[in-house]
Order: structure tokens, then C-alpha cells, then sequence
């Protein structure tokens, strides 16, 4: 039983082909700059480890996804004969709303609904929906299933997601706390009560998804009570290049000095974090450390601004947890930045856990407690793998 899980953006898309029956990974890979002259593929079989990289002119996503189903099934390079053999496909969707808050096959209502919450997701939600479109068109009669990034935050309490405005732009507009990166926090909430022995109801933890996009989630006994993005993925911690957490006094002040709605928009989003701060044209946190290690005090003030951010929200929420079993990072920088990791848990010893620096250095990438014993509580890196929990959501929704 193959799934193929499709993860759609505005100038990229990403894919997995999985074989249910052992839950291994076929081939993976993605195009990147779609909509440029030099679009990218890459493509990688794992059986051998063949890999194929190079410029492939496509126009779009559907050009781009007949390109990958050409891949798939060549006599060469694929992993199957036929496309026939894939039982279904799941997207990375952004954002239903409330209206959509579970997996969900879809149809013309569920198309309309995504359709519906593009200003809320006006980068990811086209994409989303264009993807998901690519592979009706590329393979017709093969179900989708949508998977959506704020899932796993649907268990927040009102307290938690909403905001102190009038309560009635709640109701007209939609206007909440929704969170996102829900299928990463789902996977290592679930992934860490395994490694800790424990059923998912039985663990309390603070999840770190540190990447270029960043977010944390306060989970007691495997349920969300609140998460770090907001309405959309631009409210909370700081990240690659987006600001996080203003005073929303900022947009305003910049509006009234003669910046649109717009360009505050590409500010916030594209021009910020350690991007904006850092000043070194790069909001990569690899790039970001060398520059501070060289001596740039600006990379160095944007790194202490990254890991501030994190321990503060690591405060509040053991705080509104009454505990945690453990401290989870993952996310590209979660888990392999040991010198970030390093950062934030050196400011959390008042807490009761300290950073075993060998431990923490071992755990490249790879699961693990980074903790000393004698710490009150753990910390642990957790790989993510948001491919399989949509693969198993979608075969789960199909009920295959």
C-alpha cells in the first residue's frame, strides 16, 4: 500500500512515496524555485541511494508533479511500475479554520472551505490547494486527504485562543488563536511518550519546533493548552525571518510613516527575525553563529534575542503546565543546533534541569536525552517527521 504525501508551496513542493505495509520511505524530494527560470528538482531513491538534481523546466505545480510521477514509475530510477499503485495521497494543508479541525478527504467542500481562509494563509493556502489540484489532474480517482497544520491545537481552551478584543470579531471574522506546525508537534508528542514509556495521555511536555519557522506548544496529558503562533504563523517566537511577538503599535507606527499594509506585511514576514536583526543578509541560523563567532556583535545580538524568546515561553508555560516530564526540540535547528540548544537550556537551570554538554553535542539529529541524571525533569531532541503522520492520517481517514 504506497502513499505518496504531497507538502505544496508557493515556490516549492515537496514529496514522499511510502510503503504503508512498513511505514518506509520509497523516494523523497522536492522542486524548488517553481515559478523561476531555473527550477530545481530533486530526487532520491532510498533502496540505493540513488539521487538525481538538476534543472527541470516545468511552469507550475502540475507540470512540476508530472515530472515527479514520471520519476516514480521509471524503469530506471522509479520505485513502482505503475501509478496505480498509490492508494491515496495527503497534503500539508495550512489552515481550515474552524470548520475543518480533523483529516479530511477531499472534495469540493473542503476545496471551497481552504478557498475560504486564503487571507488568513495567503502564501500557504493557494499552494496547498494548487497541489492538491496537481494530483487530481495527474492521478484522477486516487482520493486526497487534506492534513491540517492546526490540528493538534484544536484542544486549546477559549482562555487560550482568544484575543483581548472585542469578542464580536471572534464571531464575524474568525479572528483566534489557530497555531500551526501542528503535525510536527503531534508527531513528537507522540514519538516522545514512546521513548519515555508512556501512553500520550500520560505525558505533559513543552515541544520546541525550532526551524526557520518556529513555534512552541504547551501539551498536558498529549493535549494542547496553548501554542506560540497565533491567527497566522507570524505571532511568537522569533524565527528565520519573520518578527514574532510585537506590539501591534509597530504596524500602525509604520503604516502612519507611509508603508502599506503590504509592505508592513513583507517586513514582518520576509524581512525580520534574525534576518532583519542580524544583518548579514541571512536569516539561517548556521550562517548566523559563524558571523557571531567571527565577532559580529549584530549576529550576536540577534542569537541572544532567538534564545531569549524561547526561554521566556519555557517559563510560562512549565509554569502553566504545573510541569513537564520533558523539554522536546526538534525542528531543523532543534535538532541539530547544539549551540542554540546550548543557549536556551543554560538559562533554565532554575528550573531544575541542566544541560549535559556531551550529551548534547551526540545528539546530532538523532533522538536522545541531553539532560543530566540529576536533573528534576528531561530534556530531549526528537526528530520530527511530519511526511509519516500524514501518511498515517491519510490511510487512518480513508480507513484503509
Amino acid at each position: 500500500m504506497k502513499v505518496l504525501v504531497i507538502n505544496a508551496g508557493s515556490s516549492s513542493m515537496k514529496f514522499t512515496l511510502f510503503s504503508m505495509a512498513d511505514k518506509k520511505v520509497l523516494a523523497k524530494g522536492q522542486f524548488e524555485r517553481l515559478g523561476t527560470d531555473k527550477p530545481n528538482m530533486i530526487y532520491k531513491r532510498l533502496s540505493d541511494g540513488l539521487k538525481f538534481e538538476g534543472i527541470v523546466p516545468v511552469k507550475n505545480l502540475e507540470e512540476a508533479l508530472k515530472r515527479v510521477c514520471a520519476k516514480l514509475v521509471d524503469p530506471a530510477d522509479g520505485v513502482m511500475k505503475e501509478l496505480s499503485e498509490i492508494v491515496a495521497i495527503g497534503h500539508r494543508v495550512l489552515l481550515g479554520g474552524e470548520k475543518i479541525t480533523k483529516p479530511v478527504k477531499v472534495d469540493e467542500e473542503v476545496k471551497a472551505i481552504i478557498r475560504e481562509y486564503i487571507p488568513l494563509g495567503p502564501l500557504h493556502n493557494p499552494a496547498n490547494l494548487a497541489g492538491i489540484e496537481a494530483c487530481e489532474a495527474a492521478m484522477p480517482g486516487v482520493p486526497n486527504v487534506a492534513v491540517f497544520d492546526t490540528q493538534f491545537h484544536m484542544t486549546m481552551p477559549p482562555e487560550a485562543y482568544l484575543y483581548a478584543i472585542p469578542y464580536e470579531y471572534y464571531r464575524k471574522y474568525g479572528i483566534r488563536k489557530y497555531g500551526f506546525h501542528g503535525t510536527s508537534h503531534r508527531y513528537v508528542t507522540l514519538a516522545t511518550a514512546d521513548f519515555l514509556g508512556k501512553k500520550p495521555e500520560d505525558v505533559t511536555l513543552i515541544t520546541c519546533h525550532l526551524g526557520n519557522g518556529c513555534s512552541m506548544a504547551a501539551v498536558k496529558n498529549g493535549k494542547v493548552i496553548d501554542t506560540t503562533m497565533g491567527l497566522t504563523p507570524l505571532e511568537g517566537l522569533m524565527m528565520g525571518t519573520r518578527s514574532g511577538d510585537l506590539d501591534p503599535a509597530v504596524v500602525i507606527r509604520l503604516i502612519d510613516q507611509g508603508h502599506t499594509s503590504k509592505e508592513v506585511d513583507t517586513i514582518l514576514n520576509k524581512k525580520s527575525g534574525l534576518y532583519g536583526v542580524g544583518g548579514i543578509n541571512s536569516g539561517d541560523m548556521r550562517d548566523m553563529i559563524t558571523a557571531a563567532e567571527g565577532g559580529n556583535e549584530q549576529a550576536e545580538l540577534a542569537l541572544k534575542m532567538f534564545a531569549r524568546r524561547v526561554v521566556k515561553y519555557i517559563g510560562a508555560y512549565y509554569v502553566l503546565l504545573g510541569g513537564v516530564d520533558a523539554l522536546v526540540f526538534t525542528g531543523g535547528v532543534g535538532e541539530y543546533s547544539v549551540p542554540m540548544r546550548k543557549r536556551i537550556t543554560s538559562q533554565i537551570e532554575v528550573l531544575g534541569v541542566k544541560l549535559d554538554d556531551a550529551r548534547n553535542k551526540e545528539c546530532f539529529g538523532k533522538a536522545g536525552v541531553i539532560s543530566t541524571d540529576d536533573s528534576a525533569w528531561k530534556m530531549i531532541v526528537m526528530p520530527t517527521d511530519e511526511e509519516l503522520m500524514i501518511a498515517k492520517d491519510t490511510v487512518a481517514t480513508l480507513g484503509l
